[in-house]
């Protein structure tokens, strides 16, 4: 608790750094290339970055200690090259050798290619189009935009802009030396196709391709003034676009290919923002993919009034005021497009990103507000009662919830050229339902439908694995996933026709989980999991203990115990050794070393450390034990 309380900042709120691979600091780097801006770079604070994440395999990982990654180790070593280090740096020779190991460039992702033809170090032809009139249909057609993620969305629209020119930037880069093949052998054309329907889509690229070398691109010069239109319009005050640092930049290159200069104002609040994503510390340059002071606050709220801290306390009904401040309540955000009923009343992640709520954020930020005793009562209650109203809207047709959208769930954009990242689509998960769940059962949100929480229900048991585990989209994985699902599960009464029945179906359920995290427990008395589950889910709920997903466990047993106290000794060992090792671990500071990405953002693609986390979770853990522990006497 003193450890938690020593971070909060004078306003209110708590923010920690958000950790990724290096590719985000890479391509910050390439920003100021393509700008001219590159003074602006600590040339030395990133070097050691980059040497300082370089791993003894001579490859940059993907997320903690996974083995290396191709397509990061192809944007590291670019990095390193415009800062200037030599091709016979001996730890540039060791990041090729890792790199042509794996196929080299040819075989890097489409995000990586396109920095590269920036720089001449690819060409555009091997790049998917793009097509400008993608922004002129309806919104509520067969397809828009609008059926992308949010961050895809965020992402793409811009580089409409920036594939209409296809520029390259000087001085060129000349990274031939990563082409395992040979540059002069290496075919730029778009991957292979796997199957029929990316078969289907690779021709329709050739068709794009041959009306942009014909001239016969229909409505070219409406869909880039549209492209322009629409990415200004969603630049935050502060500068953001969409609160993630691949929207930010994808925006500035889209901009700078359109002609726009270093000193026009939409440019100067830009990198402005991308300066505040930045971090300098012993010496070494890091750019955040996205800032989570809003995530962080109403996680650490909870935390503490878990962990016995008065409701009333100052500093918590500080931060609970903070938070109704960051409550969006005029902008009608790009959610709105399908969500014509809702009203708004979420919260962002970051702090500020009035364009894209999210639900995840909403419903933890609203069990805080509900968990402190704010002098101004009716004050949080207008504001539970907007967060719950727009949560109910934004439940998709399976019942489900999702993070950004309602019904953004057309995976057949996941095959398309541009999707390598299978991350185009938004649908709704166990996780993000879960917190939904566990908002209206712990939240005292009376007015919530009914109807609509049946539903969400339905969805989430139906969600439950053969084995009893919970998918995790959001966190890694099955620990995060089951965890969050007894959260939500354990408190729930069901009332009317046939509520015997479906207690029952709860009930076993919640036993089933708990049994599951029961039976991944490690012998230190921990838990842990690695972000290869996601690609193998023969390895769920396998790896090294760390804080956050014993404490994850240790909250799904705990839940299951709140609700079945009979069965609580089956169960009790593994608690009791689980508290043990978060106590054993914990350091000198009060907090918990972790160097492990437990955060997903793409699951199989981009991972997250939440340096919060190993302080947030192990803390709420630990106080839901101690409750349980003083309730028994």
């Amino acid at each position: 608790m003193d450890a938690l309380f020593q971070l909060q900042d004078p306003a209110g709120y708590w923010w920690a750094e958000l950790q990724s691979n290096v590719t985000i600091t890479a391509e910050v780097v390439l920003l100021h290339h393509v700008w001219g801006t590159f003074d602006r770079v600590p040339r030395a604070a990133a070097e050691k970055y980059f040497r300082e994440n370089q791993r003894q395999h001579g490859g940059w990982e993907l997320a903690f200690d996974d083995g290396g990654e191709l397509s990061v180790s192809v944007e590291a070593y670019m990095a390193l090259r415009l800062l200037g280090v030599p091709v016979d740096d001996p730890a540039l020779q060791r990041g090729r050798a890792f790199i042509l190991a794996r196929g080299g460039i040819s075989a890097s992702r489409i995000f990586t290619k396109m920095h590269l033809a920036l720089l001449g170090a690819y060409e555009w032809s091997g790049l998917p189009s793009l097509p400008p009139w993608l922004m002129v249909l309806p919104e509520r057609g067969p397809f828009s935009i609008y059926d992308l993620s949010s961050w895809a969305r965020g992402s793409t629209v811009p580089l409409i802009l920036l594939f209409a020119k296809k520029p390259v930037y000087g001085p060129r880069l000349n990274l031939d030396e990563l082409y395992a093949e040979g540059r002069a052998n290496a075919q730029f054309t778009l991957p292979a196709a796997r199957g029929a329907l990316e078969s289907f889509f690779n021709a329709l690229d050739a068709a794009f391709k041959w009306s942009e070398r014909t001239g016969l691109v229909p409505f070219r010069e409406r869909g880039l003034a549209l492209a322009e239109k629409w990415t200004v319009e969603r630049q935050e005050e502060t500068g953001d676009w969409g609160g993630i640092i691949p929207a930010m930049l994808n925006a500035m290159l889209g901009l700078r290919a359109q002609g726009y200069t270093v000193d026009d104002p939409v440019v100067v609040r830009g990198f402005a923002a991308l300066d505040g994503f930045t971090i300098t510390a012993k010496g070494a340059y890091r750019v955040q993919p996205c800032i989570s002071p809003v995530w962080d606050t109403g996680l650490a709220v909870r935390a503490l009034v878990d962990a016995g801290v008065r409701r009333d306390d100052p500093r918590l009904v500080r931060a609970a005021s903070w938070l109704m401040d960051k409550q969006i309540v005029a902008r009608y955000g790009d959610w709105a497009v399908k969500n014509r009923t809702g009203k708004p009343g979420g919260w962002a992640f970051e702090f500020e990103n009035a364009w894209y709520p999210d639900v995840d954020d909403t419903a933890v930020v609203a069990m805080a507000l509900a968990a402190v005793d704010h002098p101004q009562p009716e004050r949080i209650g207008a504001s539970l009662e907007r967060a719950a109203q727009w949560v109910a809207t934004m439940q998709c047709r399976s019942g489900g919830w999702g993070a950004f959208d309602v019904d953004n769930d057309k995976d057949w954009l996941n095959r398309i050229p541009y999707g390598d990242l299978q991350a185009m689509v938004d649908p709704n998960t166990a996780d993000v339902t879960a917190r939904v769940l566990e908002m209206v059962a712990r939240g005292g949100l009376e007015g919530f439908d009914r109807a609509r929480f049946s539903r969400g229900l339905d969805y989430l048991l139906a969600e439950q694995e053969a084995d009893g585990a919970w998918f995790g989209r959001w966190g890694v994985n099955y620990v995060y996933g089951t965890s969050g699902a007894l959260a939500a599960l354990a408190p729930i009464t069901v009332q009317g026709a046939g509520s015997s029945a479906r207690m029952r179906q709860v009930d076993a359920a919640v036993v089933r989980g708990a049994v599951w995290l029961k039976s991944v427990q490690n012998a230190d008395g921990g838990w842990g999991e690695t972000t290869a589950s996601y690609a193998d889910p023969a390895v769920r709920g396998v790896g090294p203990s760390t804080a956050s997903q014993t404490a994850w466990a240790l909250i799904g047993l705990l839940a299951c115990t709140q609700r079945h106290p009979p069965i609580a000794d089956e169960f009790a060992p593994a608690i009791e050794r689980g508290v043990a090792y978060l106590l054993a671990m914990q350091t000198a500071t009060g907090t918990w070393d972790e160097p492990q990405f437990t955060g997903t953002g793409f699951p199989g693609h981009f991972y997250l450390n939440y340096h919060q986390y190993r302080l947030n979770f192990p803390l709420c853990a630990l106080g839901r034990y101690a409750a349980m522990r003083r309730a028994s006497g």
